[in-house]
């Protein structure tokens, strides 16, 4: 008769264990939910979106920022891609001479006007030589909103890491200037796939 009485706060002390461990289970739940949406892992999501037009894109191995290589604007007076800080920039390095440059051009014009009044530009940079910058600029007149850009000593693709080595090149830089992915080749930048890519970066940057 003495055993019985003992048994019971043997299993009340179970009970409560097994209650202690599901409650620190579903806190420990909720800890990972509430980590994963306060810090989301931007370059993971961003490659998830790499679909359809974007599928090429790439996502650096290491952080790179912009380069300090100079520009020469519509004017004629210098440029410095960190100008554009605080901003979410699509550059894009093409040429004249470069026919799937020339075919995308116009869908880089249209995310640009796609994008006014939001921290977001699209900068399109000419590595064209001779006479053919003024082609060029004359190329991008009709393409507004895009302003023309030249890279006059060609030195901007060697300044990226790693170097641009075809055309077109594109590169999405944060609002804090740091490179979150590259897109070697044509594409389509005007669509969805676009779209959701670069809403991404101008939400987490």
């Amino acid at each position: 008769m003495s055993e019985v009485p003992a048994a019971k706060p043997k299993a009340s002390l179970l009970r409560w264990a097994l209650w202690g461990a599901g409650a620190f289970g579903v806190a420990a739940v909720l800890y990972i939910i509430a980590q994963a949406v306060s810090n989301p892992t931007s370059d993971g999501d961003l490659k998830t979106l790499a679909r359809g037009e974007m599928g090429k894109l790439t996502i650096p191995a290491q952080a790179s920022v912009v380069p300090a290589a100079s520009l020469t604007g519509a004017d004629g007076k210098p440029v410095r891609l960190g100008a554009f800080r605080g901003k979410v920039v699509v550059v894009n390095l093409w040429a004249t001479w470069c026919g799937p440059c020339v075919i995308e051009m116009p869908t880089l014009a249209k995310l640009a006007l796609a994008y006014q009044g939001k921290p977001l530009e699209v900068v399109a940079i000419s590595i064209d030589r001779g006479d053919d910058v003024d082609k060029a600029r004359q190329f991008i007149a009709q393409h507004a909103p895009l302003k023309f850009y030249h890279d006059p000593t060609m030195k901007l693709p060697f300044s990226l890491t790693p170097p641009a080595l075809g055309m077109p090149t594109t590169i999405i830089y944060g609002k804090d200037g740091v490179e979150k992915g590259r897109l070697s080749g044509g594409a389509d930048w005007s669509g969805a796939d676009a779209k959701a890519l670069l809403d991404k970066v101008l939400a987490e940057s």
